[in-house]
């Protein structure tokens, strides 16, 4: 049995481990349709229920892809999903993203409007239980997205609001417009950088944080030797070159202590997570079933302090590269 925790202070009750889908459209390698239905309609079969999803994902396709598997199932899902990246049809605000290339951002109210109705077609549901804001769009005040996007949980389109790759002040200025449930922001023992300043803003505030990559795109699984030629982290940093071996080096204490605890390098960073705060749920994400039941495993593994100790100590000096601003 996984166990639940609230986001915000709205009741919205979700697995403690999450699942995002992203990884289910090629970005990792090659993806296949069925497969990742049936490996979706599993996570809901172990009671992994917090599905999260992008507009921007697969350009449409992974929304899609989930409808199809929600079909008859949409009250054993709670139901994430996220807008403001906009293809190049669309106009939109040049965003540059730290891993060489530029994404565009649109969160005009006009925008909002459209890229939720789209969302709800795709995904074949009437109503999303968690709507995010991706990127703040800076031509556009926060304030006013989240207006348009309070308007939605007014029609009944959307139950509660959440953004995503924020600043605490963005955080701020948008809840005093409409309570958030939640925040997206990476967040593992490959990046730490929230605990300074977002976490604390965002347990004032009574907002969740949901971290997106919490198994630093995949390395700590402990599982990554080698990336193929159409695999997204081939733009990380982290992963090029000597920093790879670097990093996989600096990281290798923390793969012998899973082993030493009789569990898994991922469940191992994930319970580290859940360990940080009943506000935390990350959204690990696997193309494979079996890999989807360790995850969810990891939410009744019990760390003791000296072993969350050892694990800070192990991890203090960080991965080398820069961080990732795309997920």
């Amino acid at each position: 049995m996984i166990p639940q925790r609230t986001l915000g202070k709205n009741n919205l009750k979700v697995s403690a481990i999450g699942y995002g889908a992203m990884v289910l459209e090629g970005y990792y390698g090659a993806a296949d349709e069925s497969a990742g239905i049936d490996t979706l309609r599993h996570a809901l079969d172990i009671g992994v229920n917090f599905i999260d999803t992008a507009d921007m994902y697969g350009e449409g396709h992974n929304e899609t892809l989930i409808g199809r598997a929600l079909k008859g199932r949409r009250e054993d899902c709670v139901l994430a999903t996220k807008f403001g990246i906009v293809g190049a049809n669309e106009k939109g605000t040049d965003f540059p993203t730290g891993w060489g290339f530029s994404i565009k951002l649109n969160g005009t109210p006009e925008y909002a409007s459209r890229a939720l109705d789209s969302s709800l077609r795709r995904l074949g549901v009437d109503t999303i239980d968690l709507w995010y804001l991706h990127f703040p769009d800076p031509a556009t005040p926060i304030e006013d997205t989240v207006a348009a996007m309070a308007e939605s949980v007014r029609a009944g389109k959307v139950r509660h609001l959440g953004l995503s790759n924020v600043t605490p002040e963005q955080v701020r200025r948008a809840h005093a417009v409409h309570p958030v449930a939640a925040v997206q922001y990476e967040y593992s023992l490959w990046r730490r950088e929230p605990e300074q300043k977002l976490l604390p803003t965002l347990r004032e505030l009574g907002i969740a944080l949901v971290p997106w990559s919490p198994l630093g795109s995949g390395f700590l699984t402990g599982t990554v030797n080698q990336l193929s030629k159409d695999d997204f982290r081939q733009n990380n940093p982290k992963y090029s070159g000597e920093n790879f071996k670097t990093n996989t080096d600096r990281f290798a204490p923390l793969m012998d202590l899973a082993k030493s605890l009789g569990i898994t390098p991922a469940q191992l960073a994930l319970a580290w997570l859940l360990h940080q705060g009943n506000d935390v749920v990350p959204i690990p994400g696997s193309r494979k079933k079996e890999r989807v039941s360790e995850n969810a495993a990891a939410a009744n593994v019990r760390l003791s302090p000296t072993v969350l100790k050892e694990i800070d100590d192990l991890t203090k000096a960080g991965p080398v590269g820069e961080n990732a601003l795309v997920s």
